[in-house]
């Protein structure tokens, strides 16, 4: 079994933040495959399973906020015995402009705080990222800017941004980490 993380903030006030732009993903996963999330308060997720190519993979939003994320991917990872090496997690980078998507194989928190609680539960910094650009941000402290909802001028932009971002997933999944790096960076 594969896991497929978005990050975001649980709650409607959160819904179209720059923040959610992980969850924004992962739900258009769900609705291009006629999947509803199902809360696991267990898990400390929003879960639903996809089948793609013949493989099973996990769709989560952890239900945890942004800056404890790290928390319901540990327990989900345990859970499902799932390897290091099958997860993939999708979140918001201020620092690619908007429309931008960045693949990494692994690296530092790079100052977000929901990549450095997954650092600190899963023990490690060498898992697959995919980052959606939401930048740039404007002189304003980056805790207010990535809670800010995108403007109507951004929006056309971030629905081809998540329908890229959903092909470069299943693009990932079946051709790995530096294909992907080659035809999405």
């Amino acid at each position: 079994m594969k896991l497929i993380v978005g990050l975001g903030n649980i709650g409607d006030k959160y819904c179209f933040t720059r923040h959610n732009a992980g969850f924004m993903v992962v739900d258009k996963m769900a609705v291009l495959n006629n999947l509803t999330f199902k809360n696991d308060s267990k898990l400390k997720s929003l879960i639903t399973k996809l089948r793609l190519a013949g493989e099973e993979f996990l769709l989560m939003k952890p239900t945890t906020f942004m800056n404890l994320s790290g928390e319901a991917i540990r327990v989900v990872v345990d859970y499902y015995k799932i390897n290091i090496n099958d997860i993939l997690i999708i979140y918001d980078d201020i620092s690619l402009d908007l429309g931008k998507i960045r693949f990494r194989a692994s690296g530092s928190d790079g100052g977000h705080n929901g990549i450095k609680s997954v650092i600190k539960h899963l023990g490690t910094k060498d898992f697959a990222r995919l980052k959606i650009g939401i930048g740039p941000q404007p002189n304003m402290p980056s805790e207010n800017f990535v809670l800010q909802n995108f403007s109507h001028e951004q929006l056309d932009i971030l629905k081809d941004v998540i329908s890229k971002s959903v092909e470069a997933v299943e693009f990932y999944f079946d051709n790995g980490i530096e294909k992907s790096q080659n035809k999405f960076n």
